[in-house]
């Protein structure tokens, strides 16, 4: 004799695979959003010099409602990936850190859109030359969001270092291990020229996009 089995008990049985996948797409498309947004009004945006102007600069001025609102949309697909990195790390290596330091990253995002950097640069039209001696408040919020969530995404790598280790994915670990040493010596780097600080934060996010690629190939073909 067979037996009925509800929708709801269906639901609460059966692993959430298409959510688990768009979930982990939103997170693959965060960071080329950002940059590609980034890049686009950067070239066009009047006064702009990605040698002298950080991204961030770019919430700033009459059109800065476009920045804050692809911070804003950055935030969020991070967030949404790192939930999709929970359902598919779920019983290996680095299942609890990861998702929750990336997590940070992208809550990163979401406070930076509401605290707008300092003008400086000659960006946005009519600010000083010069690069802004001190920083006002939400001016130091922002970077303290920035340096945050950074540090967090790079501690992710190093957590998930392990992952690909028990893996015996040798180029993966390697790579997770040496990734966040690029990132940081960009932002060190950041006192010389704002190119390396932009260099370093690309590299971030792309590879928190290869990342989620690696892991979500590597989910799927678990489950075949």
């Amino acid at each position: 004799m067979t037996h009925a089995i509800s929708p709801r008990a269906a639901a609460k049985t059966t692993p959430a695979r298409p959510a688990a996948g768009l979930l982990l797409a939103g997170g693959i498309a965060a960071g080329p959003l950002f940059l590609g947004a980034g890049l686009l009004q950067g070239l066009t945006r009047q006064g702009f010099d990605f040698s002298r102007n950080a991204i961030s600069q770019l919430s700033l001025g009459a059109l800065g409602w476009i920045q804050v609102t692809v911070f804003l949309l950055t935030g969020t697909l991070t967030i949404a990936g790192a939930a999709g990195l929970r359902q598919v790390l779920r019983g290996t290596p680095g299942a609890t850190w990861a998702p929750r330091l990336v997590g940070v990253f992208g809550a990163s995002f979401l406070l930076a859109a509401l605290f707008a950097p300092d003008p400086g640069a000659g960006f946005p039209a009519g600010a000083p030359e010069a690069p802004a001696g001190t920083l006002s408040t939400h001016g130091a919020i922002h970077m303290a969001c920035a340096m945050t969530g950074y540090l967090a995404l790079c501690a992710a790598s190093l957590v998930l270092a392990r992952h690909f280790t028990a893996l015996g994915q040798r180029g993966w670990t390697l790579a997770s291990r040496l990734v966040p040493a690029g990132v940081l010596a960009g932002f060190a780097a950041s006192s010389v020229t704002v190119a390396a600080f932009t260099a370093g934060a690309g590299l971030g996010l792309l590879w928190l996009s290869a990342l989620t690629v690696r892991l979500a190939r590597s989910a799927s073909l678990t489950r075949q």
